[in-house]
Parts: structure tokens; sequence; C-alpha cells
């Protein structure tokens, strides 16, 4: 995309695509590194991006390049192809039409995809961590380059989940505050590795799709289920081969004897004694503190968590397995004569059930949502009545795409949009300066639809009119993302 700029006197032309307003030399890039000088006029450095659909089950990127290559300037057919906003441009100051408002028949509908760079200064990334390490007290701050981004907020069942950026730490703490928090969540939403710091906790490393390392050490799986969870799930694997089973949880710590499962099977009264605060019978709060040992806590051996065994109930030679909810730790225990447990060898019978544990347990990974606000002024890019485009998201007249990815519209008002990073295209965030990250934002539906909410019908053009004059990127559609012109029709694929 190019576009006459005002100049100066030494050959410098003004941007206009966000707040920055930078002053750009000829042949050099703005602050944001998206928008250049070539020959006097202002271009957009990356190429803009269409989704092709029959590209979907496999097949390269095809690059097309400035004015040259073998492309004749044609698109595929209408409906195959998605017009992205990623390389689009922005509304800049708002009140301009978005820089695509493209019309396509579908199924004999004629549809309408506005697609525009929306500026989020209200915008952060939920990043679900997958692990039983703990990683630091909820409410603690999240570090980068030592600068506060954001913080820990409720665990998950399995996950430790941080909440990143927004608009405070973008812009109400100090310059360079802003200045990590903009490249942390840029990074981040690009699907790039960024370290972590929480405040009296851990170190972690996360990038969206790989394992989170914590630490220094990757891991590998998260929990079967909390203790309790895991008695239940493997009470009769055990019934018969060991007396007693401890399944060593941060949260709700398992004992087999005393649980319902345990109960339902006949097993015994062990004897043992559990410290921490008993809630029903087998489940136990509070054994440890949290920590990176055995099951989420603070302890490297189990036997800290155990009192005395009552001798009206305990008996020499009584087996008692000691695990935690993820297989990782594991030990064998024998009563002696003193009714004191004796670490033995684990036997083979048991060693089954703790592959078990290890097969239920999924891999771990890191998920990051980015998370934006489109409820402010990028909406005057679509319609001279921003109120009706909200109104028709939320009847689900529009639908929402981050690069052609599904997006979580959040209740209420505005269009508060979450999408998972891995399924839109790669580098399909930026950012400007102000700080504010950059994402492409579209909104398709029914072009009937959008004339009846004001939309900006005189800059309504066809797919056919994107011709040559363009640097575009056609790229094969995500294989589990619905295809934006079908939505409803979507079926995840696995594979």
């Amino acid at each position: 995309m190019s576009q006459p700029a005002e100049k100066t006197e030494d050959g410098r032309i003004r941007c206009d695509a966000c707040p920055v307003m930078c002053y750009i030399k000829p042949g050099a890039a703005g602050a944001c590194d998206r928008y250049a000088n070539h020959d006097g006029i202002l271009v957009r450095v990356d190429p803009h991006v269409v989704l092709d659909r029959t590209l979907q089950q496999g097949g390269s990127v095809v690059p097309f390049n400035r004015g040259g290559g073998d492309w004749d300037g044609k698109l595929v057919r209408g409906p195959e192809t998605f017009v992205t906003a990623i390389g689009a441009g922005t509304t800049y100051p708002d009140y301009k039409p978005a820089p695509f408002i493209v019309s396509a028949e579908v199924d004999g509908v004629d549809m309408v995809t506005v697609v525009t760079e929306g500026i989020f200064s209200y915008c952060g990334v939920k990043v679900k961590v997958d692990t039983d390490r703990h990683l630091g007290p909820e409410r603690s701050l999240v570090r980068a380059q030592g600068e506060p981004v954001g913080h820990v907020t409720t665990g998950e069942y399995g996950s430790q989940m941080l909440s990143l950026g927004g608009v405070h730490h973008l812009t109400g703490g100090s310059k360079k505050e802003g200045r990590v928090t903009c490249d942390t969540l840029l990074e981040l939403s690009n699907g790039r590795a960024v370290e972590l710091t929480i405040d009296d906790g851990a170190t972690v490393i996360v990038q969206a799709g790989r394992p989170p390392i914590v630490n220094g050490g990757m891991e590998e799986r998260m929990r079967v289920g909390c203790g309790s969870a895991t008695i239940g799930m493997f009470a009769k694997q055990w019934h018969g081969k060991v007396d007693e089973v401890v399944v060593v949880d941060d949260h709700i710590t398992g004992v087999l004897s005393e649980h319902q499962a345990g109960k339902l099977l006949g097993i015994p009264d062990t004897g043992i004694h559990m410290k921490g605060r008993r809630s029903t019978p087998g489940r136990y709060f509070q054994v440890a503190q949290p920590g990176t040992g055995w099951g989420g806590t603070d302890i490297s051996d189990p036997l800290s968590i155990l009192g005395p065994f009552n001798p009206k109930a305990a008996r020499p030679g009584l087996t008692m397995l000691m695990v935690s909810t993820t297989g990782e730790h594991f030990a064998y225990y024998v009563l002696d004569d003193e009714l004191k447990p004796v670490q033995r060898e684990l036997p083979a019978a048991l060693q089954q059930s703790i592959a078990r544990i290890e097969e239920n347990c999924e891999p771990a990974l890191c998920t990051v949502l980015f998370t934006g606000g489109a409820g402010g002024s990028l909406r005057s890019g679509v319609t001279e009545n921003p109120v009706r485009l909200t109104r028709s998201v939320k009847q689900a007249l529009t639908y929402v795409t981050c690069g052609g990815a599904p997006v979580y519209v959040w209740p209420g008002g505005g269009i508060t949009f979450m999408v998972d990073v891995t399924r839109v295209p790669e580098n399909a965030f930026g950012y400007v300066p102000t700080p504010a990250l950059v994402a492409p934002i579209e909104f398709t539906l029914r072009l009937s639809d959008y004339e009846a909410l004001e939309g900006h019908m005189d800059h309504v053009r066809p797919l056919s009119s994107l011709g040559v004059d363009m640097a575009r990127r056609q790229v094969p559609g995500h294989r589990d993302n619905p295809w934006p012109f079908a939505p409803e029709g979507a079926k995840r694929s696995h594979g």
C-alpha cells in the first residue's frame, strides 16, 4: 500500500498511520519499522497478507513482490480468498474508512470484509503455563528486563495463569516500563520466546506452542488431576498391590485408605496420619507450602508431610506408595517394626501404575491469547455510526477475525476479543512507540447488513480490484481455523 504524504524541504515525509506522526527520511523506515519513505511515497514495508482456502491442507507460502514475478495480478476465485488486515494499514486518525473494504459473492450472497490494523493501547496477553510448579504467589508482579509487565492471576487445573500488559503498564508507569511491556507483548504475540521473572517466585521462559522452561528446566507434562482425582482414577489399579497410596499435591493431597474410592474397594484403615488441613475423607489441603518440588509443593522428602502412624491400625510390613500428580516423583515404603516407613525399591507390580499416571498427563504447553479492546475509534473506519458495528457483532451479524483466525468476543460493552496467537499468520502483530500494539482485525458480514449499519459503501471494492501495484503475500489458511466466509460450518481438524 502506498499513499502521498506531506513532504519537507529535505525530502522527509510525514507518516500519519499512528499518533507518533514520524518524519521519515528518504530510504528510511519510521519508528515502528512498518512504514517507509520510498522515493517520497509513504509505503507499507510488509506485504499485505491474503488467505487461500485451496492451500489449507498444505502447500508452501507464495510470495508476491511489488510489480514483479510471474503473478498476473489476479487473485484466486473470490470465495476461496480472504483478505486479512495484516499489512493493510490503519485508519488513523480513525475517521478515515478502513484501508480495505472488499466485497465477494459467497454461495450467492454478497459479502463484505472490512479490514484494518488496529492500534491497541488497551491490550495485553493472557498466558496459560502448563505446570504444577509454583511460579509465584497470586498478584505477584511479573517482570521482563526488570520492569513490571503484568501479574500472576488465579491458577487453573494444572496450569499457572499470567496476565500481562494492559493500559496501566503500557502508559501508566515509566517510559521504560511502557516500552518493555510493549516489546514483551509483541514478542509473545508473534510467537517468540520471552524470559519472565516473578517476584518471590520463579524465572520462566514462555513461548506460545512450546513447553515452559521453569528455573532452567523444561516442563514435560501437566498433572493428571489433583491428588484426590488421581486416587479416584487409579484406585483399582493399586487395589491388592499396595496397602496405602498418598498422592502429593499442593492443592488437594489424596489418601487412598481414607478416600471414598478406597472405602468402596474395602481398603482397611492403615493408621496413617497426615499433616495439613483435612477437608473431606481422604482429601487434605495445605500439606506443605507451594514450590517446585513434589506435586507443586516445596518438599523434596515426601515423608515430611506425615505424622506417626497410629499403632492401633498400622502394622509392620505395611506397604505405602507416595507419588506426585505427574508421576515425576514417586517412592515406595515399608513400615519397620517401629512403624516407621523405610524406603524400598518400587515393585514391578506398581511400575505400571506410575507409567499410567504419566501417560494420562497431557504435554506441557504455553498458550498465549492476545486480548484487545476494539470498542474505540477504529470502528469509525467501518461505519460512520460506530455503535451499530458493536451491536452487529453482539447480534452475530458480523463475524470478527484476527488475521483470519477465529476470536472470542467478550459479552458486555465494546468489542473486547481474544485470539490464540498460534492460529494467526506469522508476524501478524506490530507496534507503534506510543507505546501500543498493532493487531489485524477483520469484520465480515452481508453487504446488505453493512449498508444497514451505515458502512462506507462508497469505499467498497471487489476482490478483482486488488491489483499488481501492491506487495502481497498469499498464505494457506490455518488448518484448524474455520473459513471466515463460512464460520458456522467449521470443524476442528486434529493431526
